[in-house]
């Protein structure tokens, strides 16, 4: 068992949706099977599309949770760029509710502008009050920095509560398909340079300076970037920051293929930037893995790169991917991984049912990883109604074997139990 506390053999009993005793040789009147495997925490995704409402037919609440639960996760959090946005809190109160009966807890970020259109400020108060932590345009970048400034200071009246940021300036990155550098020359395809993250995240450390407020960066991709969080953090800002499993396992050479599965906002960047996220998971300047699920209809997918929208699925292959890319090659080590998948992230969004530490009272939000299992990604037998995985084909090693949700088991031997 590992969690926040360290690492033990032990059992766990659970009861009425709580740890009752961990120790060695508990017997309950039903049991799951964990012999050889690591029982964690369950994970929470900071980051997660679920199209619902207004684009059913890419994904819903309730297969986007689906797939969550397979993956090992316990929580995740919706963002608002939904059609209607989470702008309203009668959109917001209808995905907590189709939330309510998935398989895996789903709380829903709010909006920080209006229709994430950058000007006025979204009604944080109303939405705070429903239970949104984090506030976020993410798809769009605040881009103004007097609106940034002012949810950030809004957001000091609000405890617990965040801003996190979309870092792509649009005067930089706007008309760019991929990461401007040498590959999007050879291919011809207008480029987002670097810079369009560097800028906001410098100007936003600044202004989370200035407010006092509480800023997280989102799917955080480029070399700079990584370095402006390390010296905001060493400045004793109140800075946070998650990296994406696609920003540390594939570079923008992929694209050479033209297949707009690789098509992401952040884009895919170069070997360089992803040692760099790689070395910030490490030294834990990056605070947590988000999967950023970005699902997107068959069709839609399919059109030539310059038209695709951009975005990748994740919630199935995070787990996978953060134990065959970061532990196995020693990077991490495996509290170290299951930290940034589970507790961090859940602090971060302010859940404190889920993350742990696995002891007597605690909620019984659980997963239980086989490390030893290999499995090769074949997007027809994930859960999302997507299948826009950049990882066909990919063996992968480690999978998470059951997953309990309050006390009762939604995945069991890797199978979804409803």
């Amino acid at each position: 068992m590992i969690d926040a506390t360290g690492e033990r053999d032990a059992d766990v009993l659970i009861a009425d949706g709580r740890v009752v005793e961990v120790g060695p040789g508990l017997r309950g009147d039903s049991e799951l099977d964990a012999a050889g495997c690591v029982i964690a925490p369950g994970l929470v995704d900071l980051h997660v599309h679920l199209r619902e409402p207004g684009n059913e037919d890419a994904e819903t609440i309730d297969t986007g949770a689906r797939a969550a639960a397979l993956g090992g996760f316990t929580a995740i959090v919706a963002m608002p760029n939904t059609e209607p946005p989470h702008d309203d809190p009668t959109v917001v109160a209808s995905v907590l509710a189709a939330g309510a009966v998935s398989l895996c807890d789903v709380h829903a970020a709010g909006c920080i502008t209006e229709g994430r259109a950058g000007a006025a400020l979204a009604p944080m108060g109303e939405l705070y009050a429903l239970g949104s932590r984090i506030f976020t345009d993410d798809g769009a970048c605040v881009a103004e920095a007097g609106v940034m400034r002012r949810a950030l200071e809004y957001a000091t009246s609000l405890p617990g509560a965040v801003i996190a940021q979309h870092a792509e300036d649009p005067s930089l990155a706007d008309g760019g398909h991929m990461h401007e550098g040498e590959w999007s020359s050879r291919l011809g395809i207008t480029g987002r340079p670097a810079d369009a993250e560097n800028v906001i995240v410098a100007r936003d450390c600044m202004l989370a300076e200035l407010t006092g407020g509480r800023v997280h960066f989102l799917h955080v991709s480029t070399a700079g970037a990584v370095e402006l969080v390390r010296s905001a953090k060493a400045r004793g800002l109140a800075v946070t920051a998650e990296a994406a499993p696609h920003h540390f396992t594939l570079t923008d050479a992929e694209c050479a293929s033209f297949d707009p599965v690789f098509k992401v906002h952040p884009p895919l960047r170069s070997a360089k930037d992803v040692a760099a996220i790689k070395i910030g998971l490490a030294d834990g300047t990056i605070d947590a893995i988000a999967t950023d699920h970005a699902p997107h209809a068959v069709e839609t997918k399919e059109r030539p790169f310059e038209e695709a929208p951009p975005g990748m699925l994740g919630l199935e292959t995070a787990l996978a991917l953060t134990i065959t890319e970061l532990v196995e090659p020693g990077v991490l080590s495996l509290p170290e991984a299951l930290a940034l998948l589970s507790w961090r992230p859940a602090a971060i969004a302010g859940l404190a049912d889920h993350g742990g530490p696995i002891a007597p009272g605690s909620a019984a939000n659980l997963c239980v990883i086989d490390l030893n299992v290999t499995w090769r990604v074949d997007p027809l037998r994930l859960a999302s109604k997507s299948r826009n995985t950049p990882y066909v084909g990919r063996t992968l090693k480690g999978r998470a074997r059951h997953t309990i949700l309050r006390g009762v088991p939604v995945v069991v031997d890797g199978q979804a139990c409803r």
